[in-house]
């Protein structure tokens, strides 16, 4: 019997327990993208430590979020389309479909990386402006971004392909994926920042180097003799229907992704407007906490996906309904918990980022209010990650502009000005988003599958 048999196997999720196969995930999951993070989060640290204009250039690369949540939108799109796509296939035993899929992922990966590429460079100042740069800001962004958009293949390759490997349960081996990188990176940064004293450039450049070791990594990996299914030449010809069908369950994360980096420009707009440099500064520290007390209840809900997944495609209805219950629990339980920490001790959370009295003061109160009830965020990991499990493409789309569109972004542009609640009211719109788009894209997922899995399990 051949190793990727055994593996194969091994890897069937619906033997064994639902919570240990979840765990056996979710541990190496959440800390490879606890690692993923460290990527641009060392940047803001360092950045934020740069001896003169610290706050301008930490500042700037805010400014260059929008954009970097674009070209993980796209990976998003492609990898989170294509890896649930694989679970099903392997649940089914069609593992020919599953590496077809595979392949196809992989080449929209490197043709979107590219025109990303072309089409960054040649927008890139007029859309830094759109975002809220200052004649002060945008020198520090524009550096950082230009180089970062060099690298726009590797950031695609890295963390598109890397969920193929996660959904065939070789957690640890994604865990070391982005291992490597993220060691790459905090090597890196010291020397290019500092020693070279390349400033945000330098940032940019330790970034996409340690991304492209992450991108080699991942390629030997599907290429060699351990993987179950295999990244092949001849699953590379696209085939419009399967790309089609990728591109519909991909819409979820991309959507999520898009309507992310539509939040961050009118946050960061707004806040240029009635705080200045300073407040989108605090949104930039704000960002960045949030990306890492999310990790846990991400690698959670995201582990879940391949479990259900294969559950579902396998006809174990039951399984899908304990990993439903399991993952919804311990996500509400972890985010109450980390909305208690944040609440109590912003001012621990912000020097993390930076030192300077201004932004501290001022991001405190700023904190409290944006993380009010952070533990309804979870409802909606919860909802999506079972819609987009289950192949349930438009319901997981729907909740994505749901919260985002259709509640942020208005409260954003209401609240400060017609409220006269003025950077306190831009921070509000996130709380009430929660409560409001949690409850409704959780209770619609009770309220459908359910049902569905119930009816399905005693048929």
């Amino acid at each position: 019997m051949s190793s990727s048999q055994t593996d194969s196997r091994k890897n069937d999720f619906s033997k064994g327990s639902v919570i240990q196969n979840i765990l056996k995930l979710a541990l190496p999951m959440t800390l490879a993208q606890f690692i993923n993070v460290l990527y641009n989060i060392v940047d803001r640290i360092y950045i934020g430590r740069i001896p003169e204009h610290a706050t301008m250039a930490l500042t700037g690369l805010g400014l260059c979020l929008p954009i970097i949540s674009m070209v993980i939108a796209f990976a998003n799109l492609f990898g989170m389309g294509g890896a649930p796509l694989c679970s099903i296939y392997r649940g089914k035993g069609n593992e020919e479909e599953a590496e077809a899929i595979m392949g196809n992922s992989f080449v929209l990966m490197l043709l979107f990386g590219l025109i990303l590429t072309v089409l960054g460079l040649l927008l890139k100042r007029p859309m830094l402006y759109l975002f809220g740069a200052s004649e002060a800001t945008l020198p520090y962004a524009d550096s950082y971004i230009t180089i970062y958009l060099l690298g726009s293949i590797f950031v695609m390759v890295g963390l598109g392909m890397n969920s193929f490997i996660n959904s065939q349960g070789f957690g640890k081996i994604g865990m070391l994926t982005v291992l490597l990188g993220a060691v790459s990176n905090l090597i890196l940064d010291p020397i290019f920042i500092f020693a070279l004293g390349l400033g945000v450039q330098g940032a940019a450049w330790a970034t996409i180097i340690s991304q492209g070791l992450s991108a080699l990594w991942i390629i030997r990996f599907l290429t060699g003799s351990q993987t179950i299914l295999k990244l092949k030449p001849q699953a590379f010809r696209l085939k419009k229907q399967r790309v089609l069908d990728i591109i519909s369950l991909g819409l979820s994360g991309f959507t999520m992704s898009i309507t992310n980096s539509l939040v961050q420009i009118m946050y960061n707009a707004s806040l240029a407007r009635y705080g200045g440099d300073l407040y989108v500064g605090i949104m930039t520290v704000v960002n960045s906490i949030r990306e890492v007390i999310s990790l846990p209840v991400n690698g959670l809900t995201n582990s879940a996906q391949p479990v259900m997944g294969f559950n579902y495609g396998a006809g174990e209805y039951k399984r899908v309904k304990q990993s439903i219950v399991f993952m919804s629990v311990v996500s509400i339980t972890y985010t109450t918990i980390a909305w208690s920490l944040v609440h109590g001790f912003p001012g621990f959370f912000i020097r993390i980022f930076s030192q300077e009295a201004d932004l501290v003061a001022a991001g405190i109160p700023a904190m409290q209010i944006y993380y009010f009830g952070f533990f309804m965020m979870s409802l909606q990991f919860a909802g999506q990650s079972v819609f987009v499990a289950l192949g349930k493409s438009k319901n997981a789309v729907f909740f994505s502009i749901f919260r985002k569109v259709i509640i942020v972004i208005p409260l954003i542009l209401i609240l400060p000005g017609k409220f006269l609640l003025g950077t306190n009211g831009i921070f509000m719109a996130e709380p009430i988003s929660n409560f409001i788009g949690g409850l409704v894209c959780f209770g619609t997922m009770l309220y459908t599958v359910w049902p569905e899995l119930s009816k399905k399990t005693s048929s």
